[in-house]
C-alpha cells in the first residue's frame, strides 16, 4: 500500500509531509505553549497539527518499512541496507516523538481551554515546559533522521 504512487517510491513523496508538519508541531506547540495571550490564535492550528504531524511521521515511516523491502528484494548490498537501518531506527524513535508532541499538545490545550477550571495552577505551565523540550527532541530527530537519509540518497547510494 505505501509501495509506490504513480511509479515513484511513496516513501520520497510522503516523508515531505513529515518534515513539514512535525516541525510545524514543534513550533506551533511552543508558541501556544509560551504565548499564552496568543493561544486563541494558535488552539486550531496546534490541535490540528497534534493529529497530522505524527500521522504523517507514521505514514513516511511505513513507506520506509516498503521501500527497505524493496531494496533488500533487489538484493542490495549488506552496507547500503545498513545505512537504511539506521535511517529507519531514527525515523521510527521520531514517530514516537511525534506521538508524545502531539499527545501532550492536546492535553496542553484541553487543560488550557475555559471548560477545565479543576486543574492546580502549577499544571498548564509544567505541561507547556513538556511541550517546549518535546518539540526540540522532535526537531533534533526530525533533522536526524533526514540527515541519515538525504545522505544515502546524495551519496550515490541509491
Amino acid at each position: 500500500m505505501f509501495r509506490e504512487v504513480m511509479g515513484l517510491p511513496a516513501h520520497a513523496l510522503l516523508v515531505h509531509a513529515a518534515v513539514v508538519f512535525v516541525p510545524l508541531l514543534a513550533l506551533v506547540g511552543t508558541g501556544y505553549a509560551v504565548l499564552p495571550r496568543f493561544r486563541g490564535r494558535l488552539d486550531w492550528a496546534a490541535a490540528s497539527l497534534a493529529v497530522v504531524a505524527p500521522v504523517a511521521a507514521i505514514l513516511a515511516r511505513l513507506s520506509g518499512d516498503e521501500l527497505r523491502d524493496v531494496l533488500i528484494a533487489k538484493n542490495y548490498p549488506d552496507e547500503i541496507i545498513q545505512q537504511v537501518d539506521n535511517h529507519q531506527a531514527y525515523g521510527y524513535l521520531t514517530v514516537w516523538w511525534s506521538v508524545a508532541l502531539g499527545v501532550a499538545t492536546l492535553a496542553l490545550l484541553v487543560l488550557t481551554s475555559r471548560r477545565v477550571r479543576s486543574a492546580p495552577r502549577w499544571l498548564p505551565p509544567l505541561l507547556g515546559a513538556v511541550v517546549v523540550v518535546l518539540a526540540v527532541v522532535n526537531l533534533w530527530y526530525v533533522y536526524r533522521t533526514g540527515d541519515t537519509g538525504a545522505t544515502v540518497v546524495w551519496q550515490g547510494v541509491l
